[in-house]
């Protein structure tokens, strides 16, 4: 579906891919599940390209649910895949994820929201995801030479290198898992931190400062719809979702 002028997105918000369009060049913004594959040709055809049009995949972060079909793409279709360079060995399967072992965990876990995703799961192939055998790389305030120039930001904490994409000519913000508006786990939408995911719950906290000041009314995040009301309004709501134990962190940040 459209989300604004140049961007599309593959998926119904549970897990996002964003395609991101510039000249009749695109840019995907997340591999999402290894099934998303199949809607990629005519999400691409909705926006008059097709597969010979993409000039690159850039990660966000490399958890499984965003990896997805990359290997696939860069192996079919020579499109190269770039991501931060502290995900690097976590997109080629040479590391594991971790979850904060102090986070709050799986608190408000909803039944319906994980049957869901769990049926998503199954149905678009994340039970095997296959690692990304050559990774580009990038760092904090590249500006990338691609379609719609993303400017990345290092936010990290959901992971090592997790990032957010600034793409100012659309008046956009691809935000990753830094927040979402929707929660795989507890059902929750709205902006808020997903803490169960993150690596380093405090980390995350402070990061929120690096997209302060931003300027930004599409902010599209890796779950969840996309939020049209400003990113100074987003990372209100999400700095008030911050659960008690760990809003010390949010105070300083």
């Amino acid at each position: 579906m459209e989300i604004a002028p140049g961007i599309r997105r593959l998926g119904t918000g549970l897990v996002n891919v964003y395609l991101l369009e510039e000249a009749g060049a695109v840019t995907i913004v997340d591999a999402g599940a290894p099934g998303q594959w199949r809607n990629l040709p005519d999400e691409l055809a909705a926006m008059g390209r097709s597969l010979g049009d993409v000039r690159a995949l850039v990660l966000t972060h490399a958890h499984v649910d965003h990896v997805g079909f990359a290997e696939r793409i860069r192996r079919e279709c020579a499109v190269p895949v770039r991501v931060h360079a502290d995900d690097a060995a976590l997109a080629r399967g040479e590391a594991k994820a971790v979850r904060d072992p102090a986070g709050p965990g799986y608190r408000g876990w909803s039944v319906r929201a994980i049957a869901g995703f769990g049926v998503f799961a199954l149905s678009h192939g994340m039970m095997k995801v296959t690692p990304i055998a050559e990774v580009g790389t990038f760092l904090d305030g590249a500006t990338l030479d691609l379609p719609g120039a993303p400017r990345v930001l290092h936010v990290p904490g959901h992971t090592a290198g997790s990032v957010a994409l600034h793409v100012p000519a659309r008046d956009a913000i691809f935000v990753g898992d830094a927040f979402v508006t929707r929660n795989v786990i507890t059902g929750r939408r709205g902006p808020h931190l997903a803490t169960m995911f993150n690596a380093d719950n405090r980390e995350a906290i402070a990061s929120l400062t690096r997209l302060d000041g931003l300027v930004a009314r599409h902010v599209l995040p890796g779950h969840g719809e996309a939020w049209t009301g400003g990113l100074d309004t987003a990372l209100r709501l999400v700095r008030e979702s911050i659960p008690a134990e760990l809003r010390g962190a949010a105070s300083q940040s």
